[in-house]
């Protein structure tokens, strides 16, 4: 019986997702709902991108969305780029709107 060999990693993983971010304008408190978003960006590409939270680069473009408007009135989703690299380290940035 031959040995099962892993499947092969692709070197760089390059996708586009639209994350929600509704439920961050719920849950926490008036005062915290930016951070929760951010936190609701770095959950969600972790989860899609089969990563670790430490590994992850928030672009400062997509914080900068997602403070534009203060604390209290953050989008309803952002559309962005992930891009996993062969060593594990993943870059999220914001996706341009044409």
């Amino acid at each position: 019986m031959p040995a099962k060999t892993p499947p092969r990693r692709a070197e760089e993983l390059e996708r586009e997702y639209v994350i929600p971010l509704r439920p961050s304008q719920h849950q926490p408190s008036r005062r915290r709902r930016a951070g929760h978003a951010l936190e609701t960006v770095r959950r969600f590409v972790v989860r899609h991108m089969k990563g670790k939270p430490e590994d992850i680069w928030i672009d400062p473009r997509l914080n900068e969305r997602i403070w534009e408007r203060g604390i209290q009135h953050i989008p309803r989703q952002v559309r962005v780029k992930a891009i996993r690299f062969e060593d594990g380290l993943i870059e999220v940035d914001l996706l341009e709107e044409e």
